[in-house]
């Protein structure tokens, strides 16, 4: 089956990592010939190195357009995936109409924990001749469920069976005792007051930053060209393209992620985690992040919830990230002996494989 996703770059890299994840795992565990749309290919570029500002290239098993005003010559796969709301041309909409038999149209919506999802999950729009159905990932069964490639957890398992060390010389550095945290981060008024909290606390940390938008202030924290400060050393690390970023988070103790595919690989990753979710205006993002975590710290002992829920709080605005730590790194065994728990639980609702049943039923 023939699909087309189309991927419109608003910001950061959440949008085009989410679709370039998904267009691979179509094509390479399902089969799919898949065509994906991108408007931004420098975007793309940082999360796959080998790709090239060039109209057609064919990458990982996925052909890749560049999506150019005016619009190029193509025709309509049987899936059309329009990712996050991305208005499609008119052209391409137009040839879509005018097709004997009607493309599957779907709108792939942004990943909520919230319970109205489960209402519109899957509902159509009818845009006649047409119809756009929307497809929301989400967390429970009722839901489009998540991005998740069939060998992820057994790749992860040789990893930290025998490749940790040899990761970490790749980085130039040497496994050691260190609370191990890996930091991605948008721009975060809450820095400070963690690193502070690292550098002055009793434990000794090391703290990986991937090159972005929050290496300013990291590096104006210490000043004057220096990296570490107290028992806090940090290491910045180049960006890196999608597969080794997954190497990161599983040798970390402790991940902070943003977004949307950081913050679905952080939980693939079975470890501690804080979530820095993208803001909206009147704090409409502070309600997203509380329904995710009345599903994920469900089970916990209170001290524990208390703790996610007061670094998660901190991390987003709502308290002092450095006071809020101590108590979140005291609880980290439960936390990581949950994040597994979690994991498991959630890992039967496959994003992709519920995408190719949808468009087969619709066929």
């Amino acid at each position: 089956m023939n699909w087309d996703i189309f991927c419109n770059v608003v910001d950061n890299y959440g949008d085009i990592g989410v679709s370039w994840r998904l267009s691979r795992q179509l094509a390479g565990e399902y089969g799919m010939n898949v065509r994906l749309w991108v408007d931004d290919l420098e975007s793309f570029i940082m999360l796959c190195p080998e790709g090239k500002k060039v109209d057609s290239q064919r990458l990982k098993g996925v052909e890749v357009r560049h999506w150019v005003s005016p619009f190029p010559e193509a025709s309509p796969g049987e899936a059309v995936v329009e990712s996050f709301g991305c208005q499609l041309p008119e052209p391409f909409v137009g040839k879509m109409a005018s097709m004997q038999k009607k493309p599957v149209w779907i709108n792939l919506e942004y990943l909520s924990a919230e319970d109205w999802i489960e209402e519109c999950h899957g509902m159509p729009s009818p845009r006649p001749p047409l119809v756009k159905h929307f497809f929301f990932p989400g967390f429970t069964p009722k839901t489009g469920g998540l991005i998740l490639e069939r060998d992820l957890f057994d790749r992860r398992r040789e990893f930290l069976k025998g490749w940790q060390a040899a990761y970490w010389q790749t980085l130039g550095m040497e496994t050691d005792d260190r609370l191990k945290i890996s930091l991605f981060s948008y721009e975060n008024p809450a820095l400070g007051s963690l690193m502070e909290s690292w550098a002055s606390g009793d434990e000794a940390v090391l703290c990986l930053v991937p090159e972005g938008r929050i290496s300013r202030a990291v590096r104006h924290f210490f000043g004057n060209g220096a990296s570490s400060k107290g028992n806090l050393e940090v290491g910045f690390v180049p960006f890196v393209e999608q597969e080794k970023y997954d190497l990161l988070l599983w040798a970390c103790d402790i991940n902070f992620v943003r977004g949307e595919d950081s913050f679905v690989r952080a939980q693939w990753a079975q470890k501690p985690f804080i979530w820095q979710i993208y803001p909206q205006e009147a704090e409409a993002h502070l309600k997203k992040l509380n329904a995710f975590l009345d599903r994920y710290c469900d089970g916990l002992a209170e001290p524990s919830l208390d703790a996610v829920r007061s670094m998660w709080g901190a991390w987003n605005g709502v308290g002092d990230a450095g006071q809020a730590w101590a108590s979140f790194s005291d609880a980290r065994a439960e936390l990581e002996a949950h994040a597994a728990t979690w994991a498991e639980e959630i890992s039967g609702n496959n994003l992709a494989s519920n995408l190719v049943d949808f468009v087969s039923g619709k066929r």
